[in-house]
């Protein structure tokens, strides 16, 4: 065993702690200066992550205590990128499990620890936030202590350390009564309780690539673990490929980590994480061998996606105002470059050239995808997303999900009754101190979609909700997803005051007054389940009457501006959301009354 290495990845569900954590182990071992400005959340590196809240993608750290190297991969909580989760857990021999001590397991935190029992892997559990109002430390360990159970923890595994954190002000301790200290408890807990890597520096080299990065001066940058043997730079390698295919590389860089930076070196012993360059179209599961001993390593196998949508080109009057790449081979190009890094995410090709199915884990995943294509330039228009479904022996399966709710009493009647008509069955229901109530149901994929935005009204922005794939079941009946019907653009042109205060009375708006809009374009929810066609640029006629009054200044009622997963959320099945870098417009997939008469004549 190499006694001066350890590898640890730090799971939990999301807001669970895990990257401010990682945060105070950076700047406690000495990794910055002392005057250096760091900022908060520093492993979240990309936009998309510090404006959101939450890690998308895995990142590698590593830090020094004492002699000892430790090297931290940071996941993400949120169980629409498990897939990150997955992948990442071929590169350790243990994992840090974080649990909220007010919230205690959640969703993600069954699925996390479920993936690290089954590869063996070592678990330290963390009791984070024990500093927060009503923390309730004792009863989550028991909570923690049941969920090994259920999952068939072995008795070793059982045996699980306990660290007590917060990993906002900074100190951990062994006892849940501590309010100071530091992080040396945690560190202290890591060495004595995570596996070091075996030695096995006597064989012929392997490795094996459990994740992807680019960089513009070296091009697709490889990173995984060295199984056996030494890996040199500039070594000869035989690639096997995921497709059975082998081929002759050759390493031109070859990097360690060290704090947040990648540190170049010459060679690396099996046991250590680094980073490879130099090797074209490389891709994640792949191994690399000494040609005198290929033997490809397994790569965990990644559960399926569950939720489609469609990517269509923009065929809208607007199309090829904003964006920069806007044809089929450039949203091609673009999909099937995301699968090479983006593993549980899968892209088909449809009988039409102009349209992809892109497969996920959940709504967030693909506007995740979505929302960084429309930011590189792209204009496309995607579908509404749908389940997958699958057929076993002739019975029509679909994904239930699990889903864990957290209200205020006084909302619970009103949420129980809504998921009932959404095909929910209710698991488990008690009293949370401070006056709300936990929630526990099992429900069909497509009885959450479009839910989310109808949760936060009905429990007025004071309700949690967190849902992860629980698995397929018999179908479990037809769902009425949308209650309210599309106020639908009567031409084009731009909405105007008048035509948008004749129209406001009907529902509630999308645009502004001054918006350009195309016959077909949605323009607002209607206040009745049917469809309404309003002309909204309507102009007020000029006559020589005047009366005291009537020329008074139109009142509007600010329009609901749509984020991109509400806009997802609203789309009907015969709606499309055009995206392009500057706008989102929602709009009928067939722009003129004739086109949607006829398609729904034929069942279109």
């Amino acid at each position: 065993m190499n006694q001066n290495l350890r590898n640890i990845a730090i799971i939990a569900h999301v807001d669970h702690g895990k990257t401010t954590l990682v945060d105070k182990m950076l700047s406690q071992s000495g990794i910055f200066r002392v005057n250096e400005n760091v900022r908060e959340r520093v492993m979240d590196s990309n936009d998309l992550e510090r404006e959101r809240g939450i890690t998308i993608l895995s990142k590698n750290t590593a830090v020094r205590y004492g002699d000892v190297k430790i090297n931290i991969v940071d996941t993400p909580g949120h169980a629409d990128f498990g897939g990150e989760v997955e992948r990442i857990l071929m590169m350790v021999d243990g994992v840090l499990l974080l649990v909220d001590a007010f919230e205690g397991c959640m969703p993600q935190t069954r699925f996390v620890l479920k993936k690290a029992l089954g590869l063996q892997k070592k678990v330290l559990v963390v009791i984070n936030k024990i500093d927060r109002p009503n923390a309730r430390p004792a009863e989550v360990l028991d909570e923690v202590l049941e969920l090994f159970i259920d999952l068939g923890a072995d008795d070793e595994q059982l045996d699980f350390p306990v660290v007590y954190a917060s990993a906002r002000e900074g100190y951990t301790s062994l006892d849940p009564v501590v309010r100071d200290g530091d992080i040396r408890p945690l560190l202290d807990a890591i060495i004595e309780h995570m596996p070091p890597p075996a030695n096995n520096t006597e064989g012929t080299a392997q490795l094996l690539v459990s994740s992807l990065e680019y960089d513009d001066y070296v091009g697709r940058i490889g990173i995984g673990r060295v199984e056996r043997g030494t890996v040199k730079r500039g070594q000869a390698f035989t690639l096997c490929r995921g497709d059975g295919t082998q081929s002759n590389v050759k390493l031109s860089r070859l990097y360690t980590f060290e704090g947040l930076r990648r540190e170049e070196t010459e060679d690396a012993a099996a046991g250590e994480l680094v980073c490879i360059a130099g090797i074209e179209n490389i891709g994640i599961g792949e191994t690399l061998c000494d040609p005198e001993c290929v033997e490809p390593l397994p790569f965990v196998n990644i559960d399926e996606p569950t939720i489609a949508m469609n990517f269509v080109v923009n065929n809208s009057p607007f199309a090829g105002r904003e964006g920069k790449f806007v044809t089929s081979r450039n949203i091609r190009d673009r999909l099937f470059k995301e699968v090479e890094t983006n593993v549980s995410m899968r892209v088909e090709e449809t009988d039409s050239t102009d349209t992809f199915k892109v497969s996920g884990r959940g709504e967030l995943h693909l506007s995740i995808l979505i929302e960084t294509m429309r930011r590189q330039g792209y204009e496309f228009a995607v579908s509404r997303p749908r389940v997958i479904y699958k057929e076993d022996h002739g019975v029509h399966l679909e994904p239930i999900e699990l889903l864990i709710v957290e209200v205020p009493e006084e909302y619970t009647g009103v949420v129980i009754e809504k998921l009932s008509q959404r095909k929910a069955e209710l698991e488990d229901m008690s009293p949370r101190d401070g006056g709300s109530t936990h929630l526990e149901f099992r429900i069909p994929s497509r009885g959450l979609i479009g839910y989310r935005s109808e949760f936060l009204t009905d429990t007025n922005g004071n309700g949690i909700m967190n849902q992860i794939f629980h698995g397929y079941e018999p179908y479990k009946g037809d769902i009425r997803s949308r209650e309210h019907g599309s106020i639908v653009a009567h031409e084009t042109g731009t909405a105007t005051a008048y035509g948008l205060f004749n129209t406001q009375t009907r529902g509630r708006l999308f645009i502004a007054a001054g918006t350009e809009v195309y016959e077909g374009m949605i323009v607002g929810e209607n206040a009745k389940d049917e469809d309404l066609v309003c002309n909204v640029c309507k102009l007020k006629h000029l006559t020589n009457t005047r009366a005291s009054g009537s020329d008074d200044a139109l009142r509007l009622t600010p329009p609901s501006i749509l984020s991109l997963e509400q806009s997802m959320e609203f789309l009907g099945d015969d709606e499309l959301l055009e995206v392009t870098p500057q706008n989102l417009r929602l709009r009928k997939k067939y722009l003129t009354k004739e086109q949607r008469v006829k398609a729904a004549n034929r069942g279109m």
